[in-house]
């Protein structure tokens, strides 16, 4: 048996725009990924609202702070085969005041704390598959689109840092952005079409990654 954690925001967790809840269980990225690899693949779904690589946000009662919360997460859910890291839009908030190449500094971070984690079985350790998110779109949402005001461009650099990143540290990466798009509904996540799209977009890499 594999096993896959898949680490993100809302849009790993699942936001669905339109309905103002969340995407039916099996619309998600996460559980489409874990139908197409099927029995022999456990696909772990860790999708928080809000979550940003290494900042704390303190507008909602739970952690946000990918950093703080990845050990746990790796200890709890060990051994594991591979990471999925799907996360950056949340910090691309005006309040953090980041661009994005300052933002794959933070998606660094959460690889070199996978890949140096107190393992409490012997493991080599997982693969590690960085994902960047799909661009951000325009919206006239009166939360979202003041929250995230003049971050398209950057939202859009993302994909070029993240490969430029997994390059460097040797990991695998996907742009979410080649296969889906956001909703101008709310500018930042998903329909369940596109949601569906990742997930069979990510199966190949996965599947070579695995090599299954």
């Amino acid at each position: 048996m594999k096993t896959i954690l898949c680490y993100g925001d809302s849009l790993t967790w699942g936001v669905d725009a339109e309905n103002e809840t969340r995407h039916a269980y099996e619309d998600r990225w996460t559980s489409v990924l874990q139908k197409g690899l099927g029995h022999g693949v456990r696909v772990i779904p860790e999708g928080l609202n809000g979550r940003t690589t290494v900042y704390s946000d303190y507008t909602a009662d739970c952690d946000r702070n990918g950093a703080r919360i990845l050990p746990t997460l790796l200890q709890t859910h060990a051994p594991l085969d591979l990471v999925i890291i799907m996360l950056g839009t949340n910090d691309l908030k005006p309040v953090f005041a980041n661009n994005a190449v300052i933002v794959g500094h933070g998606m660094k971070r959460l690889v070199e704390i996978i890949r140096h984690h107190a393992w409490p079985v012997e493991t080599d350790g997982p693969e590690v598959l960085i994902v960047a998110p799909p661009v951000l779109c325009e919206t006239d949402h009166a939360l979202l689109g003041p929250m995230f005001s003049g971050r398209i461009d950057e939202s859009r650099a993302l994909a070029s840092v993240y490969r430029d990143l997994a390059d460097e540290l040797e990991c695998a990466f996907f742009d979410a952005g080649s296969v889906a798009r956001t909703t101008p509904i709310d500018g930042v996540h998903m329909d369940g079409e596109n949601t569906r799209a990742v997930g069979k977009g990510l199966e190949p890499m996965v599947r070579m990654l695995l090599g299954i």
